[in-house]
This record gives structure tokens, C-alpha cells and sequence, in this order.
């Protein structure tokens, strides 16, 4: 089991409420990413997703002229940055989302996404790998991965 902490993306692109679909859609694909915060002020009150966004269009709103304050979750799940993997997936899962918004008190400091969450595990599982090879080669890895050289030289004189 990890914990979350090192893995907050903390640095939210964000967008003011008054900004259109149409603008969240082009920062995320320019950026590569999924959602994006919706700020007022100095704070995070919500974010948009890509599926936030193409749910507002299935409902046949027009994206250009559909502000984020419309469409924005301000109801997304959360975790603290103390909040382990496994609580993490099992949240993702039971609210049918990508993303998890991270909170300290009150206020939003960050998000987690599915993909952050996989290079967590994966970290985590990579690391364990480490600890066991190193075990099992008895403290001596490195060792036994160099090749063997003998001190008998059978080449000739």
C-alpha cells in the first residue's frame, strides 16, 4: 500500500467559471490531460472533465457558448494527501471516475488522476521487485548480474 502525497498533481491548470467547453476541451488537448480546475479568485471551486464535457454536449449544449460554472463538478469525490492507493482505486471505482479532487480543510490543493494512480502502483510494485531480487540474491544483486570472471585464464600462454 502507498500513499498518495508524492503523486498530487498540485499544479491544477485552471480556468476562470466564465470560460467556455469549448475552452477546457482545447487547454486539455493541448496539455494531454483530463480535467481542469474551475477557479474563482485565488480558489479552486470545481472541475471539468472530458467526460463532464461530453456529457453536456450529449444533453445538446453548445460548447462554445456553455460557460465551465454550468458544467462544473463542484461535487467531486476527495481524498486527503494522506490517502493510500487502495483507497483511492476503491473511490475511483465506486463514483465512476478519472479523477479525485485532493483536499486540505476545505480547500482544494490538488488532483489525482487514474494515471497517477497507475504510476503509483507501478512504482510501488517495481520497488517491492527490488527488495525481493536483492533478498533473494542475498544483499548481493549487483553482483550477480556482472559477469563471472574466474581466475583461471584458459587462453593461451
Amino acid at each position: 500500500m502507498a500513499w498518495i502525497k508524492q503523486h498530487v498533481v498540485r499544479d491544477v491548470l485552471t480556468l476562470e467559471p466564465s470560460a467556455t467547453c469549448a475552452d477546457a476541451a482545447r487547454l486539455m488537448t493541448e496539455r494531454g490531460i483530463g480535467s481542469v480546475g474551475v477557479q474563482r479568485g485565488a480558489k479552486i471551486v470545481g472541475f471539468v472533465t472530458e467526460r463532464d464535457l461530453v456529457a453536456s454536449i450529449a444533453a445538446g449544449a453548445d460548447p462554445g457558448r456553455t460557460s465551465l460554472a454550468q458544467v462544473m463538478r463542484t461535487d467531486a469525490p476527495s481524498v486527503t494527501p494522506e490517502a493510500t492507493d487502495v483507497e483511492c482505486a476503491q473511490l475511483m471505482r465506486l463514483r465512476h471516475t478519472r479523477h479525485l479532487a485532493v483536499k486540505e480543510g476545505r480547500d482544494i490543493v490538488g488532483v489525482l488522476s487514474l494515471l497517477d494512480l497507475v504510476d503509483l502502483v507501478v512504482e510501488e510494485k517495481q520497488a517491492n521487485i527490488d527488495q525481493l531480487e536483492a533478498y533473494i540474491r542475498g544483499g548481493r544483486a549487483r553482483e550477480l548480474t556482472e559477469p563471472v570472471s574466474t581466475v583461471f585464464n584458459h587462453g593461451p600462454a
